[in-house]
């Protein structure tokens, strides 16, 4: 992003230079994102880094997807509403990620990918919570895991994960057809 913006006139040659090695001495992809904030809007970002502000969704629809980076704790609100968070590309940066879900007549729902553990608890009051992967946290360190603690009133909160493989019973085989 940076050449493209070298290259389009947006940055001078100096400017340049010190943004590459601003970028190759970076921690974080916070710092990164510092870096070509003001190259493009948010939706061309390479990657989002979520500041840890509430994602709400008060009587509309929010939506957070894509490449972006996961807080170890986020708030997600659907007051009348709805809230779509999909973890599919997401980056998170830690093992151990705790959600708080509020849904009070709205639905907060949740796309989870392969390989990431989902356990959900807390409160529900005239509502439903679905698609929670485990029980309880996998004291297995290598698994990523997304806690759901939720506060739910007349909404619901829905997990959806890809199908795992099912094992079949073999098959009686039947005879070939004549």
């Amino acid at each position: 992003m940076l050449a493209a913006a070298l290259g389009d006139g947006r940055l001078n040659a100096d400017e340049h230079s010190e943004r590459v090695a601003a970028a190759l001495s970076a921690r974080t992809l916070g710092e990164l994102a510092r870096l070509t904030a003001d190259l493009a809007g948010p939706a061309e970002q390479p990657v989002r880094v979520d500041d840890g502000r509430v994602v709400a969704g008060l009587f509309g629809t929010r939506v957070r997807d894509g490449r972006w980076v996961v807080p170890p704790v986020l708030t997600c609100s659907a007051f009348c509403g709805e809230v779509h968070m999909d973890f599919r590309e997401a980056l998170l940066q830690e093992r151990h990620v705790v959600l708080y879900a509020y849904a009070v007549f709205g639905r907060v729902r949740l796309i989870v990918p392969a390989g990431v553990e989902v356990v959900m608890g807390g409160a529900v009051l005239l509502g439903r919570r679905r698609g929670a992967t485990a029980v309880s946290v996998p004291s297995d360190s290598d698994v990523p895991v997304i806690e759901v603690r939720s506060f739910v009133v007349a909404g619901e909160v829905l997990v959806r994960t890809p199908p795992r493989q099912r094992r079949w019973l073999p098959r009686w085989r039947r005879p070939p057809l004549p």
